[in-house]
């Protein structure tokens, strides 16, 4: 008997793909038969029949697991994009506060859309003895006390926690002195900086919480990650996670495609626009009746790429399809952003154009196709956005690559693509400056005392000494530390997003509104008088960097530039940490000291990154501790190049290896700096640097130490594979440059890593 396979809306666009060859490879994700186990035994009546009332006669065998883990300890669920992993810990949570009406629980997302959508989720169950509110920062004044007497359920987010709940934890007694759960849901986002922090704000809640008698046990979601336990364990400081990986939900059948735009000028190695492309690309999706989701990592490309498939549907004759095309990023009222979810979830959107703002798990349901436009930044993300497609059992996944290093480094290796393993998510909470804070932060909460290791760890009295030497800190007659101001408010000087104490606030002339703040170690690359600044994807231009206020005043930007600052770079290594010999190089991992001036700034196009002019500033030095991995390159490696050749090929081998360092550590390319040297006073060598681009470190270039020869082995295929003659953005060329990528040395960073990896491969 013969199978006649379905003819699908995409088959017609993959085989003109195919054909004028910009479809790079495809790939087969097969459908999974789902695993359905009956509801536990001992699941309160209440919370099955609430089951039974939204249709579902079972659970998947995932969430079972996590319910049954949860009776033992903290659980982390790594399952699927769309597999009911909110099920999974509301599932012991609900359960919990069936059966013990003083029970309390703490629910903690990274955004205010997922706390609505959650909220609603919740009200759903229609269980009268659940009593969920939000209490973030939208929460009106008057309804946050009520909030804290009656709701048994709270729905925040990690900032309204650390500045609101804790050091205010009094007003929250009861809530906490009842606290049976918390959960943390898309936990792979708390990672870097950001995640530094979190995980000190987490160690404050077990600490107040121990005060009050309660120790809640800890339900932790994440997107798949390659350390879930590990993440969870510096999130929270517990030990004996369960990992609930094995994804009992049915999946759909789904096409994987590459899709690169193709060559407009072969010499400079330029492509036609990944915005006119992807526009096409959902056009025809659309036209052919599948509902399509589209990527995009700014809300000015948002707006652009909708306007450009509306006039796309026109062209192909379906002019009528434009209105049921809509953008979705932040800065929409949260009704607007309400009514395009919903819109969604109906079917009257047949196409949205979003940020990474719909990449979380706000439930729009299933949609048919997929398409993510560049690098998103991690291969976690990556099929995080690809598993919105598969509305019917199937659908289609595609990843449209930009000019950029690593998309056209993917390009070349379709394969090892597709089968790449997810990243870690890195953090450092005993980052010495985020530490430092969060243990003021701490002392305001409750004196300080022996207790406190179980849950600050066994280094905080040094920590604590330190600040008593500061004058932050003092000793009460009982030996505690306390805080020396009694007046002091420390939560409210710390953000969650910053490394530093010390930071510029960055306002925004036009509204009035704090946008966010930059650390004094890195305001004067970002911020500076004329600087283009980038917001949560859109863009902002710099009036003025006032440095006595602290502050930069900023405006919208529209206009067809972006700016590189200039800078002299210095390192000096100031303590070494570990050291192994590698690749024919001594490597060496440590803190170094880096010192910045910045001394102008380049205006670039942004259509051919062509110069437009150069224009001097006249700022101060700044300097930060940080760690660093560095290696010291010996003569055989390097031969007999000329000087300028040596440079150029450092410079370009520093390059590309912070261009694919996220590759091993979920992080930005802006995160992490280097310096390059023919000859650095302190190693007497040619000698490479790469550091933390954050005040302390945050483990980054450690994850680049641990994993050298892979971080070397892809960066000297990403340079070698590029079909440019002496390099250019896809290969050595660095948007962040503070040499403006001068000198580059392209074949020479081709030669000296060919010559440490073939050092590897020897005996």
């Amino acid at each position: 008997m013969s199978v006649v396979r379905q003819i699908e809306p995409w088959d017609a666009l993959l085989a003109q793909g195919r054909e004028d060859e910009r479809l790079v490879q495809t790939t087969a994700l097969h459908g999974r038969a789902p695993d359905v186990r009956p509801f536990p035994d001992d699941l309160h009546p209440d919370v099955e029949r609430a089951l039974l009332d939204l249709g579902l006669d079972g659970l998947w065998s995932h969430q079972a697991e996590a319910y049954e883990a949860a009776a033992d300890g903290p659980v982390i669920v790594t399952t699927g994009t769309a597999s009911g992993k909110s099920l999974a810990f509301n599932l012991p949570v609900l359960d919990t506060l069936c059966r013990d009406p003083r029970a309390r629980a703490l629910y903690l997302y990274p955004a205010k859309a997922l706390s609505q959508d959650q909220a609603r989720a919740l009200s759903a169950f229609r269980l009268p003895a659940v009593r969920p509110q939000i209490y973030d920062g939208d929460t009106p004044r008057e309804q946050r006390g009520a909030i804290r007497r009656k709701a048994n359920l709270v729905l925040t987010n990690p900032d309204m926690l650390h500045v609101g709940i804790l050091p205010n934890h009094q007003a929250w007694g009861t809530f906490l002195s009842n606290l049976a759960a918390v959960v943390v849901d898309e936990a792979h986002v708390y990672r870097g900086v950001f995640g530094s922090h979190v995980g000190n704000v987490l160690r404050r809640l077990r600490r107040v919480c121990e005060a009050y008698g309660t120790t809640p046990r800890f339900l932790m979601a994440s997107a798949t990650i390659a350390n879930p336990v590990e993440l969870a364990e510096r999130l929270t400081g517990l030990d004996d996670w369960h990992h609930v990986e094995r994804d009992g939900s049915p999946g759909a059948r789904k096409t994987i495609a590459m899709w690169n735009p193709p060559l407009t000028d072969e010499a400079l190695g330029a492509r036609r626009s990944v915005l006119a492309e992807a526009a096409d690309l959902l056009a025809e999706l659309v036209a052919g009746g599948a509902r399509t989701i589209v990527f995009m990592k700014s809300r000015r490309a948002v707006e652009l790429m909708a306007t450009f498939t509306k006039r796309a549907l026109e062209d192909l004759g379906h002019g009528e399809l434009a209105s049921r095309i809509a953008p979705y990023r932040a800065g929409y009222t949260p009704q607007q952003r309400r009514e395009l979810e919903r819109r969604l979830v109906a079917g009257e959107l047949l196409g949205v154009v979003s940020t990474d703002a719909l990449e979380l798990g706000i439930d729009i349901g299933a949609l048919d196709a997929a398409i993510v436009v560049t690098f998103p930044g991690t291969v976690a993300s990556l099929r995080q956005m690809w598993g919105r497609a598969g509305r019917r059992g199937r659908g289609l996944a595609v990843y449209v690559a930009g000019e950029d290093a690593l998309d056209q480094f993917f390009c070349r290796h379709p394969d090892e693509f597709f089968d790449r393993p997810v990243e870690a998510a890195i953090l450092d909470h005993a980052n010495e400056q985020i530490y430092a804070a969060h243990l003021l932060c701490a002392a305001h909460e409750g004196p300080l005392d022996s207790d406190d290791g179980a849950t600050l760890g066994d280094d905080w009295e040094w920590h604590a000494r330190r600040l008593v030497t500061a004058g932050h800190l003092r000793q009460d007659r009982h030996g505690r530390y306390v805080l020396r101001r009694a007046e002091g408010y420390p939560a409210a000087e710390v953000s969650l997003r910053s490394a530093g104490a010390d930071a510029f606030a960055v306002v925004d002339l036009s509204s009035g509104e704090m946008l966010g703040t930059v650390e004094t170690a890195r305001a004067f690359t970002t911020v500076h008088d004329g600087a283009v600044y980038l917001h949560m994807g859109r863009s902002y231009e710099v009036g003025a960097l006032d440095l006595e206020a602290r502050h930069a005043l900023v405006k919208p930007f529209d206009g067809d530039w972006y700016t590189q600052p200039k800078k002299e770079t210095f390192t000096e290594i100031e303590r070494l940490l570990d050291r192994r010999s590698v690749l024919g190089v001594e490597l060496s991992f440590g803190d170094v000291r880096v010192t910045e001036t910045v001394i102008g700034y380049q205006r670039k196009r942004l259509s051919d990154h062509e110069q437009i002019d150069l224009i001097a500033l006249d700022l101060p030095t700044t300097s930060f501790t940080t760690q660093a991995l560095w290696y010291e390159l010996p003569d055989e490696l390097l031969g007999d190049m000329p000087l300028e050749a040596l440079l150029g090929s450092l410079h370009a081998a520093e390059h590309s290896q912070i261009a694919v360092l996220p590759l091993l550590a979920m992080c930005d390319r802006w995160d992490i700096g280097g310096l390059s040297t023919n000859l650095h006073p302190q190693t007497g060598r040619p000698t490479i640097f790469i550091y933390d681009g954050h005040p302390g470190g945050i483990g980054i270039t450690r994850r680049g130490f641990l994993a050298f020869d892979a971080l070397v082995g892809d960066a000297h295929r990403l340079v070698s594979e590029c079909p440019c003659k002496d390099g250019c953005p896809s290969c050595v060329q660095s948007p962040k440059c503070g040499n403006l990528n001068e000198p580059l040395h392209k074949a020479g960073s081709v030669e000296v890593m060919g010559r440490m990896l073939a050092r590897g491969q020897s005996p």
